[in-house]
């Protein structure tokens, strides 16, 4: 019979922030939490992904609250009013610097596990020393290769930290006594980075099939968005910043003007959402949304006739979006702007359509032959609901988690 585990989390992103990272982390504390172990939680005031801390936070204040059976303590961090290059590093390290006093109080609790989430790269140093320091097991666990990402997307106009940079983080995650991520082709970043792959274990993200599912009825958001019964709907919907390449769709809905049966909808928030709107603004067939909250989410998916998943080409080995899981669970077809050979491309190419990044031409004309193909649509629908329920089943992904967990901590 298993032990309870006590359990340290280190995340730069929890809920309530909604989206991404936050959603998974906290899903995945309140399951282990469920399960019986004693799991607490190290994290800032919300605010992604609107670069704001969100009332009733304060960003300079230590706080503590219970979550759905969670302990959770925030620590303070400086959010930048333009999160780019150095000043993303800079919030980064406030964080990893404010947070350090909260690990090593939690240290003389004992943890057996501390688990830790990149990104923020700098949280896993602090969290390494801390759980070397008092014998807990070291888990991180990869969602984003963060400083991939800056690089290559040119967060850092200067090239030459980047040889030193990438030393530093091979050093420190072949430190770790597990080293986790969400994909295959992230798996094999890993190896390249020189962990043992004996360390390495696969934990995909997850959807909640129950409650993400392809509803009886048209959305009532249709309704409330007064958008016509005939309508083909292409939504976009989650955290707009520079790695998502949205601004692809925004040029693709240029290219599908002429056509008034092809709505756009884009939903979220972030720091690029100033600008999409200035490059939309004369653009009668897009319609931006807000972020809605968790209960409607479903309704939101199935809103949706198509699903956009435009990406930037050079982050396509290094994440796999999340959002991805929640569109195929609602059972519409996905187009995706992937690069052959990358996880985007082998999913999405089983249950939609994949065009080349930063070519709205072709993602105009795959959303085109899509809204005039219904058969092809419902198709291609039931076959994203069948891999969601076969490969990313909330309950199975976590319970294996629990099962690598507990046997790595024993």
């Amino acid at each position: 019979m298993r032990r309870p585990l006590r359990i340290l989390n280190h995340h730069i992103f929890y809920p309530p922030e909604p989206v991404g990272v936050a959603a998974y982390a906290g899903q995945m504390c309140e399951w282990l939490a469920g399960q019986g172990h004693q799991v607490r939680v190290i994290c800032p005031p919300p605010y992604y992904p609107y670069w704001s801390v969100q009332q009733p936070y304060k960003p300079w204040r230590y706080q503590s609250e219970v979550l759905r059976g969670v302990q959770v303590t925030r620590c303070p961090i400086w959010i930048p009013s333009q999160p780019r290059g150095f000043t993303r590093a800079l919030y980064a390290a406030s964080f990893a610097l404010s947070s350090f006093p909260a690990l090593i109080r939690e240290m003389f609790r004992r943890p057996d596990v501390i688990f830790v989430t990149e990104p923020s790269f700098l949280n896993t140093v602090m969290s390494l020393a801390a759980a070397k320091c008092c014998g807990a097991l070291s888990w991180m666990h990869v969602q984003d290769f963060e400083l991939d990402i800056a690089f290559d997307m040119g967060h850092f106009r200067s090239s030459w930290p980047r040889r030193l940079v990438r030393a530093i983080e091979s050093f420190v995650m072949r430190r770790f006594d597990v080293v986790s991520t969400i994909s295959g082709r992230m798996m094999e970043r890993l190896a390249a980075k020189g962990v043992d792959e004996r360390r390495c274990v696969f934990f995909p993200n997850w959807v909640d099939t129950a409650a993400i599912f392809p509803m009886a009825q048209p959305s009532p958001l249709r309704r409330e968005l007064a958008i016509p019964d005939d309508a083909v709907v292409t939504l976009y919907s989650g955290s707009m910043g520079a790695k998502q390449g949205i601004e692809q769709l925004v040029d693709a809905a240029g290219l599908l003007v002429d056509r008034p049966t092809i709505r756009i909808v884009i939903c979220g928030a972030g720091a690029g959402l100033t600008k999409l709107q200035a490059m939309a603004q004369d653009l009668p067939n897009i319609r931006f949304l807000p972020l809605q909250p968790p209960e409607r989410l479903n309704a939101l998916l199935n809103l949706a006739d198509v699903h956009a998943l435009p990406q930037k080409p050079s982050v396509a080995g290094l994440v796999m979006p999340s959002k991805l899981i929640g569109m195929l669970s609602s059972g519409r077809p996905v187009v995706a702007t992937a690069a052959e050979g990358s996880e985007v491309a082998a999913v999405v190419r089983q249950c939609g359509v994949v065009v080349p990044p930063e070519n709205p031409s072709a993602l105009a004309a795959a959303i085109a032959a899509l809204s005039e193909d219904p058969q092809r649509r419902a198709a291609l629908g039931a076959k994203a609901r069948a891999y969601a329920s076969q490969n990313f089943r909330r309950e199975v992904i976590l319970g294996e988690f629990e099962l690598k967990l507990c046997s790595a901590s024993a």
